[in-house]
């Protein structure tokens, strides 16, 4: 087959579950289940955190930030993956793939990033609870979000125009119903030496140095919670941050479960690949609104009234 340059755009096959094609229509049930789940989970998060006055402050408006960037990945994969499992819609065109794979990338970057932000919202509400609301004000919070925005983005952009200057040659076949950046890499029959190397770079420096900074954030609250002498206060203080680690790693752990298999799981079976990456791409968006709704009591009260309000207009 004739090596396909930048000029001659290739289009790539996505793929569903190795083996288990005949029951993709099956599967498919409970995979509409948890991208219901998280949509509708992120979404009344959003409502509640918007609407209630009472929850206007910095930890609840990076909660917001949080249930956006899962909505955001659970929007940019949706419509490949229930296209496979419902029409066996497997094709994509390469631009559309580059396109794909930005989004999802950047939606990850993000959470990671939002992630250290609510590490440090933590930190500053336990060592330094008086000072806690002139730290974080509505614009440095703002300022905040957009800095998030903006460090995914410029990490990303060169990494996805550096996939632009390879050449495509034998298989097309993608080892995902998804487009993630190592995946489409493999294809090419390019020196893909810089990409590889740009591609660590990029998820050391964003996800890495992210969570380097959230167990230093941990470390700082640990020693701060032990300057307080009584045990129930030490407790109930430690407990408004047991959500937020949670949260932390079902996000963090088949983040690198996935770069691993990809790296170096080169005779690993098929299915598991596919099985991390589906794990990676739906159980923190539809984690996050449960553990939240469970282990907050604010986020309960307001969910409670909001139904409240509904039942008496029933």
């Amino acid at each position: 087959m004739p090596i396909l340059h930048n000029s001659t755009l290739p289009t790539f096959l996505l793929t569903g579950i190795p083996g288990l094609e005949w029951a993709h229509t099956w599967i498919s049930i409970p995979f509409c289940c948890l991208y219901l789940t998280a949509l509708s989970g992120n979404t009344l998060i959003l409502f509640i955190v918007l609407t209630e006055p009472s929850l206007h402050e910095p930890m609840y408006y990076f909660l917001s930030m949080l249930s956006t960037t899962d909505i955001g990945l659970c929007i940019s994969t949706l419509v490949t993956v229930l296209g496979i499992f419902w029409v066996n819609a497997r094709e994509i065109s390469f631009n559309a793939c580059l396109s794909q794979m930005f989004f999802i990338h950047l939606f990850t970057f993000m959470e990671s990033s939002v992630l250290l932000a609510m590490a440090f919202d933590r930190f500053v509400a336990i060592s330094n609870p008086l000072r806690y609301a002139t730290i974080l004000t509505h614009t440095r919070i703002a300022q905040i979000g957009l800095a998030v925005i903006t460090k995914g983005t410029v990490i990303l952009t060169p990494l996805v125009l550096l996939l632009k200057h390879l050449s495509f040659c034998h298989s097309h076949v993608l080892h995902h119903s998804y487009c993630f950046h190592p995946d489409v890499m493999k294809l090419s029959c390019s020196d893909t030496k810089i990409n590889s190397v740009f591609g660590l770079t990029a998820i050391i420096s964003t996800a890495g140095v992210d969570s380097v900074f959230i167990l230093l954030s941990y470390v700082l609250i640990i020693r701060s919670v032990l300057n307080i002498a009584s045990p129930e206060e030490r407790k109930k203080v430690f407990s408004t941050c047991i959500s937020h680690i949670t949260a932390v790693a079902i996000f963090y752990i088949p983040l690198i479960s996935l770069s691993f298999v990809h790296r170096f799981g080169k005779h690993a079976p098929s299915y598991v690949p596919t099985l991390i990456a589906n794990v990676y791409l739906l159980i923190p968006p539809v984690m996050n609104p449960i553990i939240y709704s469970i282990k907050t009591k604010p986020i309960q009260k307001a969910m409670f009234k909001l139904l409240c309000f509904k039942g008496t207009h029933l």
